[in-house]
């Protein structure tokens, strides 16, 4: 038999809500100097004002603190319960002004306490306990960061302590802010769960336990945020990077310049949910769950289960009335045998008419080739009705 080309349309307008918006996109802003948001799932950027443009990360720093020691405990060169020894450096730290987890020399304090005393209380001593204990010295600790934020791309950044304490040589991005935190919750989302903790009690050695709130304003106000880190220096003033989850999305923003902590709130809130009210999201196609079935040429099953590696999201102004179509291409029906993980076909996306992706698809499972008895059968049965 002589397999033909066939196509099969999926039209996912259906999907996508149309609604005005008063204001066009040019018109929005932000009370804050830099400015970025995007849809986590597809990565498209929303809006962007200065994101370029350098800042001082000031306690956003810490997000790259928490994932190289992410790294290590998936290295397994660490654990959560290993203790480290409070070095003079590290206790000093809660002794100047800074935001502090309180710790005290000679104490011995687990990786996932310190991990909890930057990320919820953001404790600058507890940076420096962190990183002296996990790699001898905080500069040490320091080059694991810069190395880290080269791999993920973060091109305009550089790290001069763990903690975003002043310093000229410590300065980011807010877009490159937004890539480390977007690769923080997409390879870490066990630990990533520390940062929705809206308090944490230290009960340290030899005193009281101390209690401590969260820094990010956004998480009391039960709206979906989980994330991640606020930062305030005199010269940079008050900035935030946060994440929102609602239903099937998810919305990151990292802003800076905010003038007051009541502005930082408002505005970031704002932020989060003008992207949410202005975008969907649709998701077209998701790794290792049945796309559909395509028919089997001279197999033991008639039929076989395909799917992608990898999720595909697409994201759509709302007051825009496009239509996502997928046209799935393939040789049908497919000729047995098929290996798990053949490719079969491939998927174009389109939106309005413009090619969007291309996406393999491949068999879900095996399909072995029918005994030759029925092989002949079937093959019989086109010749005289035309129907495989």
């Amino acid at each position: 038999m002589k397999l033909s080309k066939y196509i099969i349309t999926i039209n996912f307008a259906l999907l996508i809500s149309i609604f005005p918006l008063k204001n066009s996109y040019s018109e929005i802003d932000f009370e804050a100097d830099h400015v970025i948001i995007q849809d986590h799932h597809s990565g498209k950027i929303l809006f962007e004002k200065d994101a370029d443009g350098k800042i001082y990360p000031a306690s956003m720093t810490k997000i790259m603190t928490a994932i190289v020691a992410f790294d290590l405990l998936k290295k397994g060169e660490t654990s959560l319960d290993e203790e480290i020894i409070i070095s003079e450096k590290a206790w000093r730290m809660s002794q100047s002004g800074y935001s502090s987890m309180f710790i005290t020399v000679n104490d011995k304090i687990s990786v996932e306490d310190l991990l909890k005393g930057i990320i919820i209380v953001s404790g600058n001593d507890a940076c420096v306990a962190l990183a002296e204990g996990l790699s001898g010295s905080e500069e040490a600790f320091v080059d694991l960061m810069n190395e880290k934020a080269i791999e993920i791309g973060m091109d305009n950044t550089n790290f001069n302590n763990s903690s975003g304490i002043n310093d000229a040589e410590n300065y980011s991005t807010a877009k490159d802010i937004l890539k480390m935190s977007r690769y923080m919750i997409i390879n870490y989302p066990e630990y990533y769960t520390y940062f929705k903790e809206t308090t944490f009690t230290w009960d340290r050695t030899g005193g009281d336990p101390i209690k401590q709130g969260n820094r990010n304003p956004l998480l009391y106000k039960n709206i979906g945020v989980d994330g991640i880190k606020t930062g305030f220096l005199t010269v940079e003033q008050y900035s935030l990077a946060a994440s929102l989850k609602a239903k099937n999305r998810r919305i990151t923003s990292v802003a800076s310049g905010f003038k007051t902590k009541n502005s930082r709130s408002r505005e970031s809130l704002k932020i989060l949910n003008w992207g949410l009210k202005n975008f969907d999201t649709v998701s077209v196609i998701k790794k290792d769950k049945v796309f559909t079935t395509l028919r089997v040429w001279q197999g033991k099953n008639k039929e076989v289960e395909v799917t992608s590696n990898e999720d595909f999201y697409l994201t759509i102004p709302k007051r825009k009335k496009k239509i996502i179509k997928a046209i799935l291409n393939y040789k049908g029906p497919v000729q047995a045998p098929i290996k798990k993980g053949d490719k079969l076909g491939v998927l174009d996306v389109y939106v309005s008419g413009e090619l969007k992706k291309k996406i393999d698809i491949i068999a879900m499972s095996d399909v072995k080739e029918s005994n030759m008895f029925s092989r002949l059968f079937t093959s019989l049965n086109y010749l005289v009705w035309g129907d495989v």
